[in-house]
């Protein structure tokens, strides 16, 4: 059986503002309806014997990954919560560990959960292909077939042909642009594309062989794992204590059963926002508009306005025009790749948005800060049916509550009451309160806040369904 292991740990920040650290790339539709992460999943559900995936991420982002697999009907999922970042190599590991509980013979297909892939018969010819190299002990990775002189790939160097692959002869560094272009001129060079298949316990033999401080600490943190909800909790004090290191210096480069099958799927790992202009679909100037947008005399230009809100452009070419309720960017194309830069300089000046959209999800619904002064906030709050808010209270805030649609459950204190279109109510500072939806409809309300200090962090919880501090 073939069980799909979903490694999404990235934070996706060369595509700010639109992908930031609580909400990173592969959650967001990029191209298409659904996420990045929800049409690899479909993907890999297309492959025939496929067992149900495990998904490797963060503990932030884990209720973005349940509700997206709810949202899909994709049932038995495994979600693994890395208690920080250690790289490919541990991850994979944690999720070899899982599979084989479900399967000693298991065999994963390890799969980065934003890449975009356009075609798709291809890319399952591909794994076809992998599957009886991989059955065989091989440890199989993907090449990408090179379209072009890239130097923001690693390259793989095909060996002696086997039956259904190459052996890998060699992993390249990413290239300065003449020796990308020899690679492609040579024709036996390939992407690194870092999608791989093997056996789950070839691969934990492997670790033992080549990087045997990763896995005896994985295999420590994982025996000291604990579910919680839909979730698998890694010990984080074992884990921690991992190498940090990725499954191409850790494994790959050092085995002598590394191979590697070529592929031409219109793939890309939308590692820049120049990268989605050049996979997207574009008009007759060579745009890719989303939104609302009029552009007059430009060419070549990715424009994508937000939710409310007119972008225009006028005789510009080769930009980037990037629009979010509470930021906007504007770049040349060719210079996207330096987004980053502009990330690690709002890090620097402690500001939240490289962190935070207007807009922050939660497992029981969302909420927009659409006002804020010195001493107020006002935000717009949807509350899923059947979903609650912790019990909760604030030390420095008091709140007032105003229903738009739907039906609430209050509790203040020692009431508890219902709200409906138009009503209010008002919640003193250090008041012991929580908010339900008993309706079968979204509720929406409009929340003021008003205090000394109005941080996310003046909560403190007294009961929670989702198992949060």
């Amino acid at each position: 059986m073939i069980i799909p292991v979903i490694l999404s740990g990235g934070s996706g920040t060369r595509l700010w503002p639109l992908s930031r650290k609580n909400l990173p790339k592969q959650f967001l539709p990029l191209a298409g309806d659904s996420s990045l992460f929800q049409q690899t999943v479909e993907r890999a559900s297309q492959l025939g014997d496929v067992g149900a995936p495990i998904v490797v991420c963060s503990d932030d982002h884990r209720f973005l990954v349940a509700e997206q697999l709810l949202q899909m009907k994709v049932g038995g999922a495994s979600i693994i919560l890395e208690p920080a970042p250690r790289n490919t190599a541990p991850a994979i590991a944690l999720a070899a560990l899982q599979a084989l509980q479900r399967d000693p013979d298991a065999v994963m297909l390890v799969l980065p959960a934003d890449h975009l892939i356009g075609d798709t018969a291809s890319f399952q010819h591909a794994v076809e292909q992998a599957l009886p190299v991989a059955t065989n002990d091989w440890l199989v990775t993907f090449g990408i077939r090179p379209e072009a002189a890239e130097t923001g790939f690693g390259y793989i160097r095909r060996g002696e042909a086997l039956e259904h692959a190459f052996r890998v002869a060699q992993f390249v560094e990413k290239p300065d642009a003449s020796t990308a272009q020899r690679y492609v001129d040579d024709g036996g060079y390939d992407w690194n594309s870092g999608m791989f298949m093997f056996k789950a316990a070839r691969y934990m033999e492997e670790l033992d062989r080549h990087a045997p401080a990763i896995a005896a600490a994985v295999r420590a943190a994982f025996a000291r794992a604990k579910s919680d909800l839909d979730f698998v909790r890694i010990d984080p004090a074992t884990f921690i204590a991992s190498p940090e290191d990725s499954i191409d210096y850790a494994v790959m480069e050092k085995t002598d059963r590394a191979a590697v099958v070529p592929v031409s799927c219109g793939w890309s790992d939308i590692g820049s926002w120049a990268a989605l202009w050049a996979a997207a679909d574009k008009d007759d100037s060579g745009n890719r508009l989303e939104g609302d947008v009029i552009a007059i005399d430009s060419r070549n230009c990715l424009v994508r306005s937000s939710e409310r809100r007119l972008v225009a452009t006028i005789g510009v070419d080769d930009l980037v025009v990037i629009d979010t309720p509470d930021a906007t960017l504007v770049a040349s194309r060719e210079r996207s790749q330096d987004v980053k830069k502009l990330v690690d300089q709002l890090k620097a000046a402690g500001r939240p948005e490289h962190v935070f959209h207007r807009k922050v999800y939660r497992p029981w619904g969302n909420y927009d800060s659409i006002d804020m002064g010195e001493r107020f906030q006002v935000k717009r709050i949807v509350v899923k049916p059947g979903a609650a808010l912790s019990l909760q209270k604030h030390h420095h805030r008091a709140e007032h509550w105003i229903v738009v649609s739907g039906t609430a459950e209050v509790t203040r204190d020692e009431e508890v009451f219902l709200l409906s279109e138009n009503q209010s109510t008002y919640l003193p500072l250090g008041s012991v309160h929580r908010l339900r939806n008993v309706g079968k409809v979204p509720l929406e309300l409009i929340e003021v806040q008003s205090g000394s200090y109005l941080g996310e962090d003046d909560i403190v919880r007294f009961e929670d369904v989702y198992g949060r501090a």
